[in-house]
């Protein structure tokens, strides 16, 4: 398996505002490539909290795109991903829609009441007592032939994978906007490391849409 984290984030590091909106940080030129490496995935993860926040439908938007996937024999946009732990994605929320196969990695946790309603909407994968066990949760991806997995968020996620050692790959779009805020969502949030910090090899640095996109190999894996 491999993993691609893949953010947008301001010059100083946040992924949006203290409000949790969503912002343009990238232009036309970030989103054609993001669209190619959703294309090139065999899986898209996000958070429960991106979901909740941005209401995303996670699937491949250009037609030429989605047609070689067809050609190539696989759905026109990958699987999608949620990872939530108690059950807390909305059943008519985007990413449970018709457009892509949609699974959920729930914990135990997660309430009965809120399992038969999601399993009606996706398929259930449940890994981990309280909180999702992302090493047995991408297990099972892999066990259902997701080899390439691109993760988009949020910080609370990106951090997790990190913690358990899961990244192989992280690219970051850093856009010419200031955010600021204490409370605003960075890149990789969560309880923080305070040591045995992961290391970071940069592999590619270019220039597009007024900013630079950093590509990085994980140095752990």
């Amino acid at each position: 398996m491999h993993v691609v984290v893949n953010a947008a984030m301001s010059a100083d590091g946040k992924l949006s505002s203290r409000r949790r909106e969503q912002l343009a940080i990238s232009g036309d030129e970030d989103f054609a490539r993001v669209d190619r490496l959703r294309a090139k995935s065999d899986a898209i993860v996000v958070g429960v909290g991106t979901v909740l926040a941005d209401d995303p439908h996670l699937t491949v938007k250009d037609d030429a795109l989605r047609e070689r996937r067809r050609d190539d024999g696989r759905p026109a946009s990958p699987a999608r991903v949620v990872v939530d732990s108690s059950g807390r994605t909305p059943t008519d929320a985007a990413v449970l829609d018709d457009a892509a196969t949609t699974y959920l990695c729930l914990s135990e946790a997660a309430p009965v009441d809120r399992r038969l309603a999601l399993a009606e909407h996706a398929e259930l994968l449940t890994a981990g007592d309280d909180r999702v066990d992302l090493l047995r949760a991408f297990g099972a991806l892999q066990e259902q032939g997701l080899e390439r997995i691109m993760v988009e968020g949020g910080g609370e996620l990106i951090f997790s994978l990190f913690e358990a050692g899961l990244v192989d790959e992280l690219r970051t779009f850093v856009g010419p906007t200031l955010i600021g805020g204490r409370d605003a969502p960075t890149l990789a949030d969560g309880e923080g490391f305070v040591a045995a910090f992961p290391t970071l090899e940069l592999d590619a640095v270019d220039r597009l849409d007024g900013g630079v996109l950093l590509t990085w190999k994980t140095n752990d894996r």
